[in-house]
């Protein structure tokens, strides 16, 4: 016969025991006493905080059989029977797998019958939020008035997906997660009556693994106390949880406060190589990097829960690092969280997060992209633009295997020497020191929109509709003729994503900038490949007659150069 597991067990069997929701537990007995118990309840919150408990304390309440003192009493028949799991009249109902219009027919047809045992037949819907609108609808007039013997318990740990119809008939409580002390008194109780031995480490590790759920933290303790040792260690937890211990956490950021990027990636490498799960070691992270802010504001220990000599290393660590490098690293780290998600190589979000917060704003921006062209035999290297340089030109090579025409698209920088005054941009088109321009934005605007689309089609279609307007050092400024694209663009995880394209595509960290431009004056960029940006303008003709802007649209219009620019990411900024 398989064992109790600790949760069903230790389940609290009077209010009393319930841990954490006194404000549900009291406004329950107090209808107890005085007789108002309602027809339908909603019990929504958190999971592991209770809910399903709670409802079988109701029902067991409204059908004790004893005379005196509080209900349950835990000792008649009709207590026991609930606690062993056998009365026919408390019904519960899985919702998740009994969503559909006709369980709820079914439901309604059996409502009529008189309890076969107790008092009242209890039915709890669990997860209630995953029932069909129509599955609502069905239920509504059956729960607005249903027979007297009859209660309801609606349970659900997302009650915004509840119909405003099915909240204004059920009384609603919220039950709230369960704070580190609660937890820790619960399973100090079954630690002790269980004869588990556990260190006060490892307990605490527990505890804040569980995030407020008593389920969670009686299950881990459950599957630790199976181990086969006889004191459960802190460094079995670790084990079974995937953690990392806080020696190392405390190491790495000890890295980034003294800006030591290689030995940063080889702690994350060493951790991630070693089996802990990179989700769980940035949780880590991110909590120890907010305990650092928390002690920056000015809070000390009074939200942390930590030793003496762990708080003095991160105090001495919180005062090497200003407030604004301190927030942005947070960040930096929270946005990883989203990003391991779909990450190929487990520690690459980790280690672009480190190398970011470590180098700064300021040294990311002055990092000079390296030329991805391939130097030809005798050319010379062409030596680093200066800031004063007005029209430097960036070539790549791009070749077509097949095709009737051979096209060139070939990037590389220009001369210090002063510009010649065919190759002059026009007035007001300078570089920006990041090195992206207006043409090179509009030119790459196809590609963006391709990396964009498998990531979030939306936030392609929003682009479509707007276009580049300017460039401002490493600002793009997208311009966009409706206010509602404009505040989609602008949402953290839309605009997050933008940004990360176009830095990856231009080769220069970007950022965005949103605004609103005429209807009459915006023109959208929705077919890049037939019509190419504005070309750098250029202030004589060529003898033959035909103008270097005749010539890059005739190039810039090329099947081949088209496919080589949208197969292979060549960037066509210039024709020779």
């Amino acid at each position: 016969m398989t064992a109790q597991a600790l949760y069903r067990r230790w389940r609290s069997r009077t209010f009393e025991e319930v841990l954490g929701q006194e404000h549900v537990t009291r406004t329950l007995r107090n209808a107890l006493l005085s007789g108002r118990v309602a027809h339908a309840y909603l019990f929504a919150g958190p999971r592991g905080t209770g809910k399903t408990t709670v409802a079988r304390l109701l029902a067991k309440a409204v059908n004790c059989l004893s005379e005196e003192g509080e209900k349950p009493c835990n000792q008649c028949p009709i207590c026991q029977a609930i606690n062993e799991g056998r009365l026919l009249d408390l019904i519960e109902i899985d919702a998740a797998s009994n969503r559909g219009i006709d369980e709820i027919r079914d439901l309604r047809e059996k409502v009529g019958f008189r309890p076969s045992e107790a008092r009242y037949k209890v039915y709890i819907i669990d997860e209630s939020h995953m029932l069909t609108n129509e599955a609502f609808n069905a239920l509504l007039k059956t729960l607005e008035e249903p027979p007297p013997h009859v209660i309801f318990v609606l349970a659900t740990t997302e009650p915004h997906k509840i119909p405003a119809t099915i909240l204004s008939r059920c009384q609603r409580f919220d039950f709230r997660r369960a704070s580190l002390g609660d937890l820790r008194r619960k399973l100090n109780r079954i630690c002790e009556s269980e004869g588990i031995v556990i260190e006060e480490a490892a307990l605490e590790l527990i505890i804040r693994s569980a995030a407020g759920s008593f389920r969670d933290a009686e299950s881990l303790l459950d599957q630790l106390a199976s181990y086969g040792d006889d004191e459960i260690t802190l460094a079995q937890v670790q084990a079974v949880l995937g953690t990392v211990s806080a020696q190392a956490i405390e190491k790495l950021v000890g890295h980034l406060v003294n800006k030591d990027v290689a030995g940063g990636l080889d702690l994350i490498n060493q951790v991630i190589g070693d089996g802990v799960d990179p989700r769980q070691f940035n949780r880590e992270l991110v909590e120890y990097l907010r305990g650092l802010l928390l002690i920056k504001t000015g809070n000390r220990a009074s939200l942390l829960n930590v030793t003496a000599e762990a708080l003095a290393e991160m105090e001495d660590q919180a005062r090497q690092l200003s407030t604004r490098a301190l927030l942005r690293t947070v960040r930096l780290f929270n946005q990883a969280s989203f990003d391991l998600k779909a990450s190929l190589q487990p520690q690459l979000p980790l280690e672009l997060a480190f190398i970011e917060a470590t180098l700064g704003e300021d040294s990311v921006a002055e990092e000079e992209p390296v030329s991805e062209a391939p130097q030809k035999a005798g050319q010379e290297t062409p030596s680093a633009p200066s800031p004063s340089v007005t029209a430097p030109t960036v070539l790549r090579e791009s070749r077509a295997v097949e095709g009737t025409r051979a096209a060139q698209a070939v990037a590389a920088d220009a001369s210090p020497s002063p510009p010649s005054a065919e190759d002059t941009l026009t007035e007001g088109e300078t570089l920006p020191a990041s090195g992206v321009t207006l043409e090179r934005v509009r030119l790459n605007w196809a590609r963006i929109l391709a990396e964009i689309r498998p990531h979030n089609r939306s936030a392609e279609a929003l682009l479509r509709s707007g276009r580049a307007e300017a460039v401002e050092g490493n600002v793009v400024v997208l311009g966009f003729p409706y206010a509602f694209h404009k505040e989609r663009v602008e949402e953290p995880k839309c605009q997050a994503l933008v940004e990360q394209v176009f830095s990856r595509v231009l080769g220069n960290p970007c950022r965005i900038r949103c605004i609103l431009v005429s209807k009459n004056n915006s023109k959208s960029t929705r077919q890049p490949k037939a019509r190419r940006p504005e070309p750098v303008k250029v202030k004589k003709e060529r003898a033959d007659g035909e103008s270097q802007e005749d010539k890059y649209r005739a190039i810039a219009e090329d099947p081949v150069v088209r496919a080589a620019v949208d197969k292979y990411g060549a960037q066509v900024v210039d024709v020779q």
